[in-house]
């Protein structure tokens, strides 16, 4: 992975790295993992801390509402974005939780859009599924979802999409549901060739120009997008950043000409370009720009997540690592998260949900040199751990509202502390997070299950 690559980083690290031929990671998320070795730890009902009923097992117990949909929906209050977290990219309570809880605040609260944390040109596609029922949502989640995305071809995520498809069909008289990709990683073809369509209708005079900034950038007929990164990753840094100016000088040409010459589809073309742009910026910082490298990734995520909501109607579940959604960073090379921004955008509109378990098992990749990923045994949360204290709680699931929780939650919930997260690398770290600054819901679970890819 050249200088920023396993030889100078560990491989817990998350984010746009580069590649070598040996390397199939991509723009990863790589983990923050569980700690080494088996613990202590109890999933039973009411055990306390000191043995008086007095200690913060008690008290978290006392707020904390068995999970289930509308408990956990009514949590979530008016909040037009519903950032819903996972502390796994690999588990798969995770991914069947984010299923259910679309399909409730969809039926219960006027939810439209569901929006995962991957390509904005993969969101394309399964949209064009969702709304007009065209390709295969089993074929494109297959070419689609490879590299740091890989963990998102799953069984789960493909009945949510088969069930969105359903929804719209029942209900005609009612807005659409949508899927949107708000990740920078694979700028495929749909992102380019709705681009071309616009500038064909509306901007012929530009099309010429246009396809000239463009010409090499746009990913061959029958490029695999796990492969395309790889691939992005291991040019020269020169010609990434020669890459990302062309990519940026076409969004400023169609932005410039909309201003003068506005026209109907206008706003999409812009967006898609700019998801283009945002694509080759990404790639383009150097090695030793890391933290700065992160820190526009995530900006980037808020800002499309942010858009989509300017322009469209409905309400979002967006569907994330904890490390995205929150609003603090345990890692100065990701100095910002997509939820601070959010936050800063939106304010209260968006309320985001952090997640945590106690045991079972994850998948994850075991290196940067790994292509298939491995199951991965989790033990019990050891004491000292957030998980171990809130296996403890008399709840085998249960979510926690950390802003109206009376103090002595608050006061236990404001130091940092190990807390398990992984992203897409088994790793042996747990990093220290305040979760009271991070989240404003906590919903842990007792047990997940390892989660491989379909």
């Amino acid at each position: 992975m050249s200088t920023y690559s396993v030889h100078t980083r560990s491989v817990s690290r998350r984010g746009l790295v580069r590649a070598t031929a040996a390397t199939a990671a991509v723009i990863a998320l790589a983990a923050c993992a569980a700690p080494e070795g088996a613990a202590s730890g109890s999933g039973s009902a009411a055990a306390v801390s000191d043995g008086s009923g007095t200690g913060p097992v008690a008290a978290i117990e006392d707020h904390a509402l068995p999970l289930d949909p509308e408990a956990l929906a009514g949590l979530t209050g008016d909040a037009r974005v519903v950032g819903l977290g996972e502390a796994s990219h690999g588990g798969r309570q995770f991914f069947a939780l984010k299923g259910e809880m679309f399909r409730h605040l969809v039926t219960t609260r006027g939810f439209t859009t569901f929006a995962l944390e991957t390509s904005w040109s993969t969101g394309l596609r399964l949209d064009d599924y969702v709304v007009h029922g065209i390709g295969d949502p089993a074929a494109i989640m297959a070419e689609e979802f490879q590299g740091q995305y890989v963990f998102w071809n799953n069984d789960d995520y493909l009945d949510l999409v088969r069930w969105m498809r359903e929804y719209n069909l029942a209900h005609p008289a009612e807005s659409d549901l949508r899927f949107v990709g708000n990740d920078l990683g694979y700028p495929g073809p749909d992102s380019f060739d709705r681009v071309g369509d616009y500038l064909a209708a509306h901007q012929p005079e530009l099309a010429d120009r246009i396809g000239e900034l463009y010409a090499d950038l746009r990913p061959a007929p029958g490029t695999q997008a796990g492969a395309w990164m790889v691939a992005q990753l291991g040019k020269e840094q020169p010609r990434r950043e020669a890459e990302a100016e062309r990519a940026r000088a076409a969004t400023a040409l169609i932005r410039e000409h909309g201003t003068t010459n506005p026209a109907p589809g206008h706003e999409w073309a812009l967006r898609n370009a700019t998801a283009i742009e945002q694509s080759f910026t990404g790639y383009a910082f150097s090695d030793e720009q890391f933290a700065e490298r992160m820190r526009y990734r995530d900006r980037t995520m808020a800002e499309n997540t942010a858009w989509w909501l300017e322009h469209d109607a409905g309400r979002i579940l967006l569907a994330s690592n904890n490390s995205h959604l929150a609003y603090t960073s345990a890692d100065p090379e990701f100095p910002e998260p997509a939820g601070a921004e959010l936050r800063r955008r939106l304010g209260d509109r968006y309320v985001n949900v952090g997640l945590t378990f106690h045991q079972g098992s994850i998948g994850a990749l075991p290196d940067p040199t790994a292509d298939r990923p491995a199951t991965y045994p989790v033990p019990p949360a050891p004491a000292g751990h957030t998980e171990h204290t809130l296996d403890q709680v008399g709840h085998r699931d249960f979510a926690l509202d950390l802003r109206t929780a009376p103090a002595p939650v608050r006061d236990w919930f404001t130091p940092a502390r190990p807390t398990r997260s992984y992203g897409l690398y088994w790793a042996s770290e747990a990093p220290r997070t305040a979760l009271l600054d991070s989240y404003d819901v906590l919903v842990h679970l007792h047990q997940v299950d390892a989660a491989l890819p379909r």
